[in-house]
């Protein structure tokens, strides 16, 4: 089936072409990293994870999202998303790809990776999430080529690949737990010592996930001949809906606790978020606009005839994904690490390098997502002709 991928439009490759330049730009800001070190970076002692474990900790909800189509497709019978089970599938296997490769970019000194492997230490978290997520990785790689490969043939998969897609729904939601725990774990960051830490991260996944799958899906509506179907992408857009509203009222409860019960502590990272804290307040305009974003993408999902709406759809998902994109990462990054346990901020912005490097390795994602969605459409045409 890789033989399809060697094949495309003008524009197929021009993207490709795009990205390969992306790409070979952060790896050139990524040698000039391992060069210099970390500290051409915006990280401090005090701030000591930044813009790459924010993409990470976003990305890590993409790649769980996947479960939001395997679930009713496997374990209900959900007949309709067996048409875009695959590309949920693929979706997830680009996301975990590029969640590695922020880590590794991320350690500074990449042999460093491999202590995780050679001196495994079951007592911590981050061992579990290495299980975890190349655990879920390898299954959407094996589910997700062997289904697409019998569609080809016109035969039933194997049904071992069917007791691995039904591994698969539990593991999806363990990963985003496990990423979650990273967190909830630290007793000296008050922002992120809660328990619903967990309940957070996945109802932000389960809605910023099928809101980039359903725009995935009307751009290949527009760029192939397979169509994903309409049933398909309006009940996407009821889950992102639903996932959207749970999101939103975790962060209300956490914003209730924090100001109802008065602890300094709570309040204070708050406070650095939507107001400013001794004269520090970057992310101010960034979490209003999440703020923003949030608020239009539930009243255009609430209401039906929008949310029916293909066009008034895509405007929901992009404003989903900002404001999830904005709430996840910036805030949920640097708001745990400010201020610090002896009470001060420390400002924290990414660099020039930081970003580029970023670019890159979410131009690597979307070059192994274009491939494999460039295999599985061409494998949907050809059935379907």
């Amino acid at each position: 089936m890789l033989e399809t991928a060697l094949k495309g439009r003008q524009g197929y490759w021009g993207w490709l072409i795009f990205l390969l330049f992306m790409m070979g730009l952060g790896f050139g800001c990524y040698i000039y990293q391992f060069h210099e070190g970390l500290r051409i970076t915006g990280m401090s002692r005090d701030v000591s994870w930044g813009f790459y474990i924010a993409q990470f900790t976003y990305l890590v909800g993409v790649a769980a999202s996947g479960v939001m189509v395997v679930l009713p497709y496997y374990l209900h019978d959900y007949k309709a998303f067996g048409r875009i089970t695959v590309l949920g599938e693929f979706l997830a296997i680009a996301a975990v790809t590029m969640c590695l490769l922020f880590i590794f970019v991320d350690l500074g000194y990449p042999l460093r990776i491999m202590n995780v492997i050679m001196y495994p230490t079951p007592n911590s978290i981050l061992f579990w999430d290495m299980i975890v997520l190349n655990g879920y990785l390898l299954l959407n790689i094996f589910v997700g080529w062997n289904v697409l490969s019998a569609e080809r043939k016109g035969i039933m998969y194997p049904k071992w690949v069917k007791v691995l897609a039904y591994i698969s729904i539990p593991w999806a939601f363990s990963i985003h737990t496990v990423t979650a725990f990273l967190y909830a774990g630290l007793p000296g960051r008050h922002y992120w010592l809660t328990a619903i830490m967990a309940a957070r991260f996945l109802s932000s996944a389960f809605c910023s996930g099928p809101a980039l799958l359903i725009l995935v899906c009307l751009i290949v509506r527009r760029v192939s001949n397979f169509d994903p179907g309409k049933e398909q992408i309006r009940t996407l857009g009821g889950i992102v809906a639903y996932a959207m509203i749970l999101n939103v009222f975790f962060f209300l409860l956490e914003l209730f606790t924090s100001f109802y019960s008065q602890i300094p502590g709570h309040m204070h990272t708050f406070e650095f978020l939507f107001r400013g804290l001794e004269g520090h307040g970057r992310l101010v305009p960034w979490m209003w606009t999440a703020a923003a974003f949030a608020l239009i993408s539930l009243v255009l999902l609430i209401v039906p005839a929008t949310r029916r709406n293909e066009d008034t759809l895509a405007v929901a998902c992009v404003s989903v994904i900002v404001a999830t994109w904005i709430d996840k990462g910036l805030g949920l990054i640097i708001g745990g690490f400010t201020p610090n346990p002896f009470e001060r901020v420390t400002d924290y912005w990414p660099t020039t390098p930081e970003v580029l490097i970023t670019l890159g390795v979410y131009a690597t994602g979307f070059f192994v997502m274009t491939v494999l969605y460039k295999i599985a459409v061409s494998i949907k045409e050809e059935v379907g002709a």
